[in-house]
């Protein structure tokens, strides 16, 4: 966002904009990261890796069927992963589904020949 020649910004409009995003940070640690975060240990649930007050940030809450809407308040759906865990998992669906994007059109044929004239080369030697 800049602004236009020869007129500042609205720096009251971005204070609100920053005001809105702390608040919706805030109600969404009210949520279930802030559940699980009270319920289990703070454990990776897949490399055991031990978490405190310093590093709760690297510690993600995993939907276990990939659901992100589907939050019982017992926290069945729900897991505590690190960071690169969590990745790894996200990875490993994406995968078993086929691919993290939609499957390529057919590749176009390969145009050159590295060995086309590998005969005459030899020769030549």
């Amino acid at each position: 966002m800049t602004p236009k020649k020869g007129k500042a910004p609205d720096l009251a409009r971005l204070d609100r904009v920053v005001a809105d995003a702390v608040r919706a940070a805030d109600q969404r640690n009210l949520g279930y990261r802030e559940q699980a975060m009270k319920m289990y240990p703070w454990i990776c649930g897949r490399c055991s890796r031990e978490f405190n007050n310093a590093n709760r940030h690297e510690l993600t809450v995993h939907h276990r069927n990939h659901d992100h809407d589907f939050n019982p308040p017992d926290g069945s759906n729900w897991e505590l992963l690190c960071l690169y865990c969590h990745d790894n998992e996200h990875s490993r669906y994406l995968d078993a589904r086929g691919g993290a994007s939609a499957a390529p059109d057919a590749a176009a044929a390969a145009t050159g020949n590295p060995f086309a004239d590998l005969k005459a080369m030899l020769k030549k030697n």
